[in-house]
């Protein structure tokens, strides 16, 4: 997978929603058999992923294709994960685990699931938190995702910014630590714009680069509030630049010395 910006959830209970979601613009595309789906339609939702799986040879142009299971050792993971063995997922481009309380199971599920499937692990507890650092060490995983909303119930705070401010910043810093991109949890609210931009804005400060939906609206959104500013870019290329001219030496840029780590900023902007 190339390094996504969003993610877009759907629902299996929707296939008529899948070209759409396709069509989104998202980065990843994930349909999903775990939350979206009530426990009575997971038969049907199971059904409509394989026969989406099978005619999908393969992934669209720049679209990560994949499933969110269930929890992998509950009958309804089990299950999922039998269903796909036995079709073919040669479309597909990763298998979402949930409920990753501990890094083992990142381990099972590449035991499990064929080598071209990349493994995305959910952490959404208080333990989940604590195994990030190893479960993100996996080769197979190149994406993870915060699931706020689970690790809220689970540590009992709000949804707030400043609440998940900690568990956000640890899971960066174990992204980083193994070239993992983080995608953040959607923003629930898919009619509030404005505050999805905001709140994308100051997880962007923090060091998130990439954040999952629930509508198709949500994507453009995501990826304007992640890009940089045409200021950003170019004061980035005056930094370049200026490190440029110096030719090794000291390199000086409106008065203020410009250190390699300044210059690595300054690319990943215009990267």
């Amino acid at each position: 997978m190339k390094t996504p910006r969003s993610l877009l959830f759907v629902p299996a209970t929707r296939p008529d929603r899948f070209a759409k979601a396709l069509a989104s613009g998202a980065d990843m595309v994930c349909i999903d058999l775990e939350d979206a789906v009530a426990p009575q339609a997971k038969d049907s939702a199971r059904r409509a992923l394989i026969t989406f799986a099978t005619e999908l040879v393969e992934s669209p142009p720049g679209v990560a294709v994949g499933v969110r299971i269930n929890p992998l050792a509950s009958p309804l993971g089990i299950a999922d994960a039998a269903a796909l063995l036995a079709a073919d997922l040669g479309g597909l481009a990763f298998v979402m685990v949930p409920k990753i309380d501990h890094a083992q199971v990142v381990s099972w599920a590449a035991e499990v699931f064929p080598e071209h499937l990349a493994i995305v692990p959910i952490i959404e507890s208080a333990r989940g938190l604590n195994e990030a650092l190893e479960a993100f060490a996996h080769p197979r995983v190149s994406a993870a995702v915060f699931g706020a909303v689970d690790y809220s119930v689970d540590v009992g705070c709000d949804l707030s910014f400043t609440a998940l401010l900690t568990p956000r910043v640890q899971l960066i810093n174990a992204a980083v630590m193994h070239d993992v991109t983080l995608l953040d949890v959607p923003f629930i609210d898919v009619h509030d714009l404005s505050g999805l931009r905001k709140e994308t804005l100051q997880t962007r400060a923090l060091g998130m680069r990439a954040r999952s939906a629930i509508h198709p609206t949500q994507i453009s959104v995501i990826h304007s509030a992640l890009a940089p500013s045409e200021a950003d870019v170019a004061q980035a290329r005056r930094v370049v630049d200026a490190f440029a001219d110096a030719k090794g030496g000291v390199a000086l840029l409106d008065g203020k010395l410009i250190e390699l780590p300044l210059i690595k900023a300054a690319r990943r902007v215009l990267e």
